[in-house]
């Protein structure tokens, strides 16, 4: 379904990005890719700027035109603070100023469960819980969602902040039966955000239709997101080749994994 003529796809050489190259296409005239360094040539309906979010200037020229963004650019793993703290949270400052500079009214900012990694895994918990940050990642993304809900009140930018989850081709480990994500999924809970009549500023648990979950995501229903996969077809291959959880290790104590103890 095409809601929008130009949208810029950040993070467009990473493995969300790739996966939804084609993908998004379905949505918009023209689809802008853009990351940090090159990564090919743009095929038919595309467009290819190369920006580096740290910087201000080549934002305002990857914003310019476009009339809604999906921002999945940045670093998506814990890194030193340094690092996190260019691409992540300058990088989302400068990409919501240009936005508003030029006019966007919406935008799915690839948000990550890594916000709420201090929760327990015998904890359900909605998007009303106050975040508790895992790692560097966790607190950035974090800031991320508070700069998205004060450009929605200050300017009226729509923000789907999407926690996404693990989105992966399959459930790698038992932790993933809780927060695997299909990429058919990824891209119906984009296409949701970017057609919705109102989106107003809302977060949302990026999940697929999961037996097992630690997220409410009834709040999110104005969205009309309907995930269609599972990770419960996998969860026999996934017991067989993983042993049974460590229950005194943090990662299989609190629902952001590894991540606590990165």
């Amino acid at each position: 379904m095409k809601t929008h003529h130009r949208l810029l796809l950040t993070g467009a050489a990473g493995g969300l990005g790739t996966a939804l190259r084609e993908r998004l296409k379905a949505n918009c005239d023209v689809l802008r890719l853009s990351d940090k360094s090159a990564f090919g040539e743009a095929q038919p309906g595309e467009e290819i700027v190369l920006a580096d979010l740290a910087n201000a200037a080549e934002v305002d020229a990857m914003v310019a035109g476009c009339d809604t963004i999906v921002h999945l650019g940045g670093i998506s793993v814990e890194a030193p603070f340094g690092a996190i703290l260019q691409a992540n949270i300058l990088g989302a400052y400068h990409l919501y100023e240009a936005a508003r500079q030029h006019g966007v009214k919406r935008i799915v900012f690839a948000s990550s469960n890594h916000v709420t990694g201090f929760y327990k895994q015998s904890e359900t918990i909605t998007a009303d819980h106050p975040a508790r940050p895992d790692s560097f990642y966790g607190l950035s993304k974090a800031f991320g969602e508070d700069l998205s809900r004060f450009y929605f009140d200050r300017h009226g930018i729509e923000t789907a902040c999407v926690r996404i989850g693990s989105s992966f081709p399959e459930p790698r480990d038992r932790r993933m039966l809780a927060t695997w994500l299909s990429f058919d999924d990824l891209h119906r809970l984009i296409s949701a955000c970017l057609s919705t009549p109102v989106l107003g500023h809302s977060i949302v648990f990026g999940m697929s239709d999961n037996a097992v979950t630690w997220w409410d995501n009834s709040r999110a229903r104005h969205i009309g997101y309907v995930p269609q996969d599972s990770s419960d077809v996998f969860r026999e291959a996934v017991y067989a080749r993983t042993s049974a959880p460590d229950l005194n290790d943090p990662a299989a104590i609190y629902q952001g994994g590894g991540f606590v103890k990165a």
